[in-house]
């Protein structure tokens, strides 16, 4: 059956109807692949909202440690700059504490001048010799923040390691989302596409029963009289029909694909005031309210049903002539995801 139907009046193609249809159907192609999009986008948020957590403090940890490094760094060039001038300071020690052997060797062994002498030098010695003692534990400081430093920048590079495998497996993990959620959408079109062969099969090509898009078009008078939300005898056969095609094909849809069979109540943009149905709104829930009832009482489960009304809003036709008026009082049949 063609998406857009095109009526013969009065010898001539009436090209708008099918006009109508095709934007129609150009449209909730376009809704349905935002509603993908957007649908990925949430379950990808949700899936890696833990990940991003363990980036966050793994980041921190990498800041951390790079701080701390700095710091080390720091230590390490202060320390050093302290030895540099200590072995410098050591070096001019040795110097002195030479000289004065030289010069107490020349002097007489029992003078005045080889007493002071060699106090002076005694004095040296004792210099020396801290001077010796503080270059080596210098040494040792400093041995031991190379050390520190070593070990901080291996803990730098273990960090930054985990943080990139993290970001790789955000990213695998990414994809293999919209791998399945492409599955996902794969799969409900395939079941779509089996209902409604099914459709068809059991309805029938009538003239009063379309295919628009991902939905199935039936005029209100297939299934109620004029004002009623009561279902007529005709209507019920046909939703028998429907009813059956629901049971064929559940079992067929995996269990991990939320479906649910949207019926949509549609109203024409003539006003109605009546104690039972004050709006076009409550008409059209109504009828499609009745419709999910007499489904369920045929066996098909309630959870995989659901009702909407949407009044005189979203016609079919534009115009207001009675074919006009006829084509948008109508119940919709779509199977989607919940």
């Amino acid at each position: 059956m063609p998406l857009a139907s095109r009526r013969i009046r009065q010898g001539q193609a009436d090209y708008w109807p099918g006009f109508v249809d095709a934007m129609a159907t150009l449209l909730l192609v376009i809704i349905f692949l935002l509603s993908i999009f957007m649908l990925s986008q949430f379950y990808l948020s949700q899936a890696i909202s833990g990940k991003d957590s363990v980036l966050e403090s793994l980041r921190a940890q990498i800041s951390q440690l790079t701080d701390l490094l700095a710091l080390e760094q720091l230590r390490t060039s202060e320390l050093e700059t302290s030895l540099t001038a200590m072995t410098a300071s050591l070096a001019g020690a040795e110097e002195e504490q030479a000289r004065l052997s030289s010069l107490l060797q020349s002097a007489e062994a029992g003078g005045d001048e080889a007493n002071a002498l060699r106090a002076e030098l005694t004095e040296q010695e004792k210099l020396t010799a801290e001077a010796q003692a503080q270059v080596e534990l210098f040494n040792q400081q400093l041995a031991a923040l190379r050390s520190q430093l070593a070990s901080l920048e291996a803990a730098l590079e273990a960090a930054e390691a985990k943080d990139k495998e993290s970001q790789t497996q955000i990213a695998d993990l990414g994809r293999r989302l919209n791998s399945a959620l492409a599955q996902k959408v794969q799969e409900l079109a395939r079941a779509r596409s089996e209902f409604f062969g099914r459709l068809r099969v059991a309805l029938g090509n009538r003239d009063d029963i379309q295919i628009v898009g991902d939905r199935f078009v039936f005029q209100s008078e297939v299934f109620f009289d004029s004002g009623s939300a009561a279902l007529n005898p005709a209507g019920q056969t046909e939703l028998d029909k429907i009813a059956s095609a629901i049971r064929e094909i559940s079992g067929d849809v995996p269990d991990d694909i939320n479906w649910v069979l949207r019926i949509d109540g549609h109203s024409d943009s003539q006003p109605i005031s009546t104690p039972e149905f004050p709006s076009n709104w409550h008409l059209s829930a109504g009828r499609a309210i009745s419709v999910v009832r007499y489904l369920t009482d045929q066996g098909v489960p309630p959870n995989r049903l659901l009702a909407a009304g949407f009044g005189e809003f979203q016609p079919l036709a534009a115009g207001a002539s009675a074919e006009d008026l006829r084509r948008n009082r109508r119940i919709e049949f779509k199977l989607t995801e919940r």
